[in-house]
């Protein structure tokens, strides 16, 4: 047999090969589906799994499902065979006074709970009792060394409690060169706040709310502050605050006024570098009683092997948690979660049952809907620390979150666009389906921070926050913007967010063979994709 005659023969093999591969490709993608979509959004937002909440029955229910979702499609448990991670945690349910009193030489103020201000603690214990604790108002209580920034610069915490601005200096000041202009960095999360407040030794931090600024109503925090989840941890969280909690702005200027100081003045000097905190005289006394409940919930995760690269991951994600049954709106107190997150957990299923009619991708692939992610991001976090899989051979996580079922979208939102390579996937993905790739209608709400993906992205795994959003394929621009503002005054973490038949899921659908494109290509290839040079996370991946 001749050289000529075998190379000719591979040729034609590998062409053949090609061809059916990509057949077999359109064939996957193909079969997702609206109608199923659908389906799987009517089931997860219906009244009878109770909001999805853990440590519920809607938990076992939502749970049970998603591992019977897997089963059906063939996709085995990622844990020899079973489904679920178990995630120890332990519920706070706080019963704070219902009263703030701060005092200063000049008399007593009193803030009123809910109205003024919410108050937790994630020490795990009875009671925390926090008497005559002095308040300093700390800026933006932000320590970036990068960024030559220091509100915490010769000031000693210890004992004492921080008020502090939510957001950071670019944002309230629009200056492109300051942190990351209206970009809001993971320094203007409130989660940062009360994390560095407690590396300061502070006692405790209140963060100051303004909707701007936080991306978000008063009302949305006040309708979950009864309780939250926290992982347990062998020190009760003893490093953490003692109290943690927002206070309105307008309660923070009052309390500012009661001392004879200015709030909007030491707010405007809080945009400087040269910042020195400010003490106001006052001691604070708050009292919060808890009951505990120990218990354990659930991520699911489903697994397809990989062939050639087997211990190379790419990793598909997706909330299953919503709130539950909560405080009583317009006769309605079961908060549905349908487009948070149920739509998001249909996409992830729908881009599964593609990936299972697919043979032998070289990368292994995991779906995990986890838990917890309303509470903290709790689930993701365990299962990027505990779940056995290296994060260093994690490839790319690919998250689901918060999908409307408004129809099909001319648009890719990438939250986040510009932090790696994977901004690439995306574009040649979106081109195949007559798309085009947008940033983040309002990056100054910081949403790269405030979804799962965040979680392997601080384990240095390139993770993508994708979906279509801004730019209706029948109605445009306006209408889309429309539809986002109506779904945030009447439906994000109310009980409205509930499913109906009139609703639209052609696009969720559309987004579900996005996430398969980008999949595919990630779980055929040999090459990790990189953080750009500009990122934060780029470090932890080296």
């Amino acid at each position: 047999m001749s050289r000529y005659f075998i190379l000719l023969l591979w040729v034609f093999v590998w062409t053949g090969c090609a061809v059916d591969s990509e057949k077999e490709k359109a064939m996957a993608e193909n079969s997702i589906s609206p109608t199923q979509v659908a389906r799987y959004v009517k089931d997860l937002a219906s009244d009878d799994f109770q909001g999805r909440k853990p440590f519920t029955e809607g938990e076992e229910k939502t749970t049970a499902y998603l591992a019977d979702a897997f089963r059906k499609l063939g996709i085995k448990g990622a844990f020899d065979g079973n489904y679920f991670q178990e995630v120890p945690m332990v519920k706070i349910t706080y019963n704070p006074d219902k009263q703030l009193h701060f005092e200063n030489p000049k008399g007593k103020l009193t803030l009123n709970y809910i109205e003024d201000y919410i108050v937790s603690t994630s020490h795990v214990t009875d009671s925390v009792s926090v008497q005559n604790s002095e308040v300093v108002f700390a800026g933006y209580g932000i320590v970036a060394p990068e960024y030559g920034w220091n509100d915490y610069k010769g000031l000693d915490v210890k004992g004492k409690t921080v008020l502090v601005l939510v957001n950071d200096p670019g944002f309230a000041t629009q200056d492109t060169t300051l942190f990351n202009g209206n970009a809001m960095t993971y320094y203007g999360r409130w989660t940062y706040k009360y994390e560095e407040a407690a590396r300061q030794g502070a006692t405790g931090v209140l963060v100051v709310h303004s909707t701007d600024a936080a991306g978000y109503g008063w009302q949305v925090l006040t309708n979950t502050a009864s309780d939250n989840l926290y992982i347990q941890q062998a020190d009760n969280n003893r490093n953490d605050c003692a109290i943690t909690g927002w206070i309105t702005d307008t309660a923070c200027k009052n309390l500012f006024t009661a001392n004879g100081l200015d709030f909007e003045q030491a707010r405007n000097q809080a945009l400087k570098k040269d910042f020195q905190a400010i003490s106001l005289n006052t001691k604070l006394n708050l009292t919060i009683r808890n009951t505990l409940e120990f218990n354990k919930s659930k991520n699911v995760v489903g697994l397809i092997e990989g062939t050639e690269l087997k211990d190379e991951y790419v990793v598909f994600s997706a909330h299953w948690d919503h709130f539950g049954i909560g405080p009583v709106m317009d006769g309605d107190s079961i908060y549905n979660g349908a487009a948070d997150n149920a739509t998001a957990l249909a996409c992830m299923l729908e881009t599964a049952r593609a990936f299972s009619k697919i043979k032998n991708p070289k990368r292994s692939i995991l779906f995990l809907a986890c838990t917890a992610e309303e509470t903290g991001m709790l689930g993701s976090r365990y299962f990027v620390q505990n779940s056995g899989f290296d994060s260093q051979k994690m490839v790319a996580n690919l998250n689901y979150e918060l999908l409307l079922p408004v129809g099909k979208y001319k648009d890719v939102t990438v939250t986040g666009l510009g932090q790696s390579e994977l901004d690439r996937y995306v574009a040649d993905a979106a081109q195949e389906q007559d798309r085009y790739v947008a940033p983040d209608l309002q990056p100054e709400n910081g949403m790269y921070f405030r979804s799962d993906h965040f979680n392997f992205a601080r384990a240095g795994v390139p993770s993508l926050f994708i979906k279509g959003w801004q730019d209706s394929r029948e109605h445009g621009k306006k209408w889309a913007e429309e539809r986002i503002q109506e779904y945030w005054a009447t439906a994000y973490h109310k009980p409205d967010d509930e499913y109906n038949e009139h609703q639209d899921f052609s696009g969720i659908a559309e987004d579900a063979q996005l996430f398969f494109k980008i999949g595919y290509r990630l779980a055929n290839e040999k090459v990790y994709p990189q953080w750009s040079e500009k990122s934060e996370f780029k470090k932890l991946r080296q």
